[in-house]
């Protein structure tokens, strides 16, 4: 590694590299198994004419997709996030980058994050930590980081875990709230809080909802573990073994979801941690969410290249199209109105 990169670059390309190389996963599950759709035998209409399409802040997207915010900020980021540009724009789907505050820190990190240019239609979401708010970010770098990327809404992420983990980590959350709020009332697009992967509880979403909050990603369980990829960063066996402890922490996917639409309902709800394939997306969009948000299955791809990246949302896209039609949903919104059979 380039001792002369700044540390926030490092700590990116250290995270692209774990989460290629190593196992992240959970100990949690999402709970996505234990729901099932009832099969419809005899479903009324052609399965052409499944209808995915959604629309969204002002966009119209061809599915509930999301390629959600992974990286940026290193050298290797503007390939990945170039590919994961081409495939939102191409196939018509939501793209999220990874924290920009390593380009609020080093402008010469930015074009790791421009994906507009070659997203120009795509719905594009900016990101900041919002735990920088309490370390001198303010209005200015929130509107910094949505014109970098010109997007249509601001992702404000929550990760006091991975903060607390991280020897260089930013802990102090105290009154987080009313800056979130600030941020709300004054940036001109929609704010949406999102977690990375140990999810949002419904009291939390409801706190959220009263100051502002347009949206939240609950970013459940069960996918990849922000402790074991810090784990996996750890010189010191004892504070490794301490980020090992946390491998089963979390609220999963679905209990989140169904926390966040009891307690805040209102809110647009993203679903994501631990999705893997457009079965699971239908099911998150019946128990309530407007998005589904992969991560994973997107960065494997774009390391291998841009095909690969539009090959995965043709799979996902052909399983939710399926799953639709023998659930025997037409469109988005009959399949909102399906119940799941638990057991």
């Amino acid at each position: 590694m380039d001792k002369d990169l700044p540390q926030i670059s490092i700590r990116k390309a250290d995270h692209i590299r774990i989460n290629l190389e190593e196992d992240v996963r959970s100990g949690n599950r999402t709970g996505l198994e234990r729901l099932f759709f009832q099969n419809e035998a005899l479903p009324d209409f052609n399965l052409n004419r499944v209808d995915l399409s959604i629309e969204l802040f002002g966009k119209k997207l061809a599915a509930p997709i999301l390629i959600s915010s992974m990286t940026g900020g290193t050298d290797r980021a503007i390939i990945l996030n170039q590919r994961l540009a081409e495939a939102a724009q191409t196939k018509k789907i939501a793209l999220g980058v990874g924290s920009q505050r390593a380009a609020l820190e080093d402008p010469d990190q930015a074009e790791s994050f421009e994906v507009r240019k070659t997203a120009p239609n795509a719905l594009i979401f900016a990101n900041l930590g919002a735990i920088q708010l309490n370390y001198g970010y303010g209005i200015d770098h929130c509107i910094r980081a949505v014109e970098m990327v010109e997007a249509d809404a601001l992702f404000l992420h929550l990760n006091a875990l991975q903060e607390a983990l991280q020897p260089e980590g930013d802990t102090n959350f105290l009154g987080l709230l009313p800056k979130i709020e600030q941020v709300c009332k004054t940036l001109p697009v929609p704010i949406i809080v999102k977690e990375v992967g140990w999810g949002i509880s419904g009291e939390t979403a409801r706190r959220l909802a009263e100051a502002g909050v347009r949206g939240v990603d609950v970013a459940g369980a069960g996918g990849t573990s922000w402790s074991q990829v810090e784990m996996h960063r750890m010189n010191d066996p004892r504070f490794a073994r301490v980020a090992a402890a946390f491998r089963d922490w979390g609220i999963p996917t679905v209990d989140a979801i169904r926390q966040v639409r009891e307690k805040a309902p209102n809110l647009v709800l993203f679903a994501s941690g631990g999705i893997r394939n457009g079965v699971d997306i239908a099911k998150c969009i019946a128990l309530g969410a407007s998005l589904a948000g992969l991560t994973g299955p997107f960065l494997k791809a774009a390391v291998q290249s841009s095909e690969d990246v539009l090959n995965v949302v043709d799979e996902l896209t052909d399983a939710l199209r399926i799953c639709m039609f023998a659930a025997g949903a037409a469109d988005i919104s009959k399949l909102k109105t399906i119940s799941l059979v638990e057991r």
